[in-house]
């Protein structure tokens, strides 16, 4: 059946991309000339923007999670991804392989759709035929009688394979159930049971495409093909609350199960099913617009007044709150049973198991004969024997009969039955052959103690990982850390390298020419030594910037935090950068309010940081009308200190930049300014450790502004307290 499956799908999927082809590229000239051509259409331009199902998000919501539900919980879906899968590694290939199906059989959906109304445009050709009439239209023989073969393929695969799936499930989880426990006497003493098997199976085939036909015949001629489907889908989406709550949610009981599925399959009959016949004829038409017994609150398709949403969604919004509510409600009731317990284990666990569940503690008495003898009775004796010849094959015998009747014999012969005739029958028949015996009590408490130290060495070994985890993490980190500060020592090393190097080659070079010129002019020589004087001051306050940074970066850095009076600080600071205002012929304005709370922070590192930023401001001062202003005001936490000059400013994208080590921007490669570039990181990280902040504004051709704040002393805290009450 599988391969026929594999066969039908490749087949559809041949025709169905061959009429897509034909379509776009032989009736069309491709999928933009289709979409062109609804530009001439008006009533079907809407199609290109609109949602289908003309009830917005919502509908296209609902379709989506049908069909999500379609690929799981579909008879024909679940034989093929859960009966028929032999193998779990089928899952690694499939995950792949059925999107690409998908994607691959819906390319050409819209161009066949839209080419369809587009070609028969006011003719009323049935959509669901555009496939079959497209080629015909055009009486292209050839290709018309390979999609009626994908088409036919299609319809018959989907016939069989669900019709199967179908009486697979009734003959197992209905019938069967009910013939062991009414006349298991007579099941025990037949010889063989497989052609009870197919016969239940055929009557049910036979039933099932009968009660098809029937509802066909009954609503099947108000609603298209895809309304029918839908409908289906909306009944198969019942079973997705019980089936995915049982793989993640232990709590889950049997009764609750039950409850959801009534209670889900109630409101989609009622809300879905029975309006469907009232639109066919078959019920009165009040019943869709008066609801039940005339109670409007009771329409099916606006339930307790519930409108605006089309009929799919609105039976599965309500469908789905009567579900998940009766199987969470009638769950939470009671605790679970130890059979349920040990069902959702089994499920919740599955991917924990390494072993066959029961195997382990299986006990008891069986004869491999009974048990071939017990499969032969439903599967076939001939089939009977040729299944436990193989698995003793595969256990290492050379025939069936040296095989030992352990609890891995019963299990295989147990999951044959399932196939056969459901889980639950077959553990029945089973029990009827292999008697198992029970524990003894010290086996009981052995199995127990055993299962108890597994349980608490698993927990020591579980509290290990974790504990092994976190210090792999913070290895991991650490190391990442020492890179990060490999890689900072290489670029300061770098950095202090080639900026050492610049005044010591100046210092060099005007040695040199006094040295090779005794009797150099007097101006020369005073000019020269100025310069090598200059160099050597400029290479004395790189390598002191240089120690401290490292000792800020470091954690060594001696401060001594003490209650400081800022303005007292810039006073001080403004009076040392006098001569460098005065050289510059640069005019200073103060704002400096009196009586403000007092900081605590480092004298020294603040006068630095000031002197940082005064010095910054006279160096792109302009030459004519130059301006500094420095403002200090009291914020809701701090005070707040302003350095503004009228200079050139700094770009947007250099603002950070100049924060950096050995960073410095200006107008090109020959206009950086002079200085070491570890100014301003200094003095960012001396004001970020008093708890302040630094940081600069400025608007290209507007000048900068450098600000940074400092909270408050605790005590000027309570001096400011006192002065606001005062």
């Amino acid at each position: 059946m599988v391969a026929a499956i594999a066969l039908e799908s490749v087949v559809k999927l041949v025709a169905f991309v061959a009429v897509g082809v034909f379509v776009t590229y032989g009736l069309y000239d491709g999928f933009g000339d289709i979409f062109e051509h609804l530009n001439t259409h008006p009533e079907l331009q809407r199609l290109a923007i609109a949602i289908p199902s003309g009830k917005g998000y919502t509908g296209w919501f609902s379709l989506v999670v049908l069909s999500a539900m379609a690929v799981l919980f579909l008879p024909r879906q679940f034989q093929v991804a859960v009966v028929e899968n032999v193998n779990e590694a089928h899952l690694k290939r499939a995950a792949w392989l059925f999107p690409l199906y998908l994607l691959l059989i819906n390319i050409f959906v819209l161009p066949i759709a839209l080419g369809g109304l587009l070609h028969f445009a006011g003719q009323g050709v049935d959509a669901d035929t555009f496939v079959l009439t497209l080629p015909m239209s055009q009486r292209h023989e050839s290709l018309t009688l390979l999609v009626f073969v994908g088409g036919l393929s299609a319809a018959t695969g989907m016939v069989i394979v669900e019709t199967i799936a179908l009486s697979t499930m009734v003959c197992n989880d209905l019938v069967m159930p009910l013939l062991l426990r009414h006349q298991r006497v007579a099941l025990e003493e037949a010889k063989d049971l497989s052609g009870l098997l197919l016969s239940i199976r055929r009557d049910a085939i036979v039933g099932i495409l009968l009660l098809g036909y029937l509802y066909f015949r009954l609503a099947g001629e108000a609603y298209a093909l895809v309304a029918i489907g839908l409908i289906s889908f909306s009944a198969v989406a019942q079973f997705a609350p019980a089936m995915i709550g049982g793989m993640y949610w232990r709590g889950g009981t049997r009764g609750g199960a039950v409850a959801g599925l009534l209670a889900g399959f109630l409101v989609w009959t009622y809300t879905l099913l029975l309006p469907s016949f009232a639109k066919s004829g078959w019920l009165p038409d009040g019943f869709l617009t008066q609801g039940l017994l005339g109670i409007e609150l009771l329409q099916p398709q606006q339930l307790f007044g519930l409108s605006g949403f089309d009929e799919i969604s609105h039976c599965l919004f309500w469908s789905f709150f009567a579900n998940i509510g009766a199987y969470v409600g009638v769950s939470l009731l009671r605790p679970p049973t130890a059979a349920e317990a040990t069902q959702a284990t089994v499920f919740v666990d599955a991917l924990k198991d390494t072993g066959p569940v029961g195997a382990a503690l299986w006990r008891g008495r069986a004869k491999v004969s009974d048990l071939q003898d017990l499969v032969g009775r439903f599967l076939g004796p001939a089939r009977g024997q040729s299944l436990f010849a193989a698995y003793a094959r595969r256990r290492g015998f050379t025939s069936g009969v040296m095989l030992e009747a352990d609890a891995q014999l019963v299990q295989f012969a147990e999951s044959l039955l399932a196939g056969a005739i459901g889980s639950a029958s077959a553990r029945v028949m089973v029990a009827s052959v292999a008697k198992e015996e029970p524990l003894s009590i010290d086996e009981v408490m052995h199995i127990l103690d055993e299962a108890s130290q597994l349980r608490t060495y698993s927990r020591e070994l579980e509290r290990k990982s974790r504990e092994l985890t976190a210090a792999t993490l913070e290895l991991q980190e650490a190391n990442e850390r020492l890179q990060e500060l490999d890689r900072v020592k290489d670029d300061i090393m770098s950095s202090v390298t080639h900026e050492l190097r610049t005044p010591l080659t100046s210092i060099r070079a005007f040695s040199e020419l006094l040295r090779d010129d005794p009797r150099m002019h007097l101006p020369d020589r005073v000019r020269f030594l100025g310069l090598i004087v200059s160099e050597a001051e400029r290479l004395t306050r790189l390598i002191n910037q240089t120690l401290d940074l490292a000792k800020i970066e470091s954690g060594r850095a001696d401060w001594n935090g003490c209650e400081l009076d800022l303005k007292e600080i810039i006073e001080q600071s403004i009076a040392a950068t006098s001569q460098l205002f005065r050289e510059k012929e640069a005019h200073v304005e103060l704002d400096l309010p009196d009586n403000l709370p007092l900081i605590l922070a480092d004298r020294d590192r603040l006068i630095q940081v000031m002197l940082n930023l005064l010095s910054n401001a006279v160096k792109f001062l302009p030459p004519d009308n130059a301006r500094v202003s420095v403002v200090l005001q009291r914020q809701a936490d701090g005070l707040e200190v302003s350095v503004v000059d009228n200079g050139p400013g700094i770009r947007p994208e250099d603002q950070q930049l100049i924060f950096e080590k050995f960073r410095q921007v200006g107008d090109s490669m020959t206009a950086k300014p002079t200085g070491t570039g570890l100014g301003l990181p200094i003095s960012r990280r001396i004001v970020e450790h008093f708890g302040g902040r630094l940081w600069v504004e400025s608007v290209p051709g507007e000048g900068a502004t450098f600000r940074f704040t400092l909270p408050f002393a605790p005590v000027g805290e309570q001096a400011l307290a006192q002065a606001v009450q005062a």
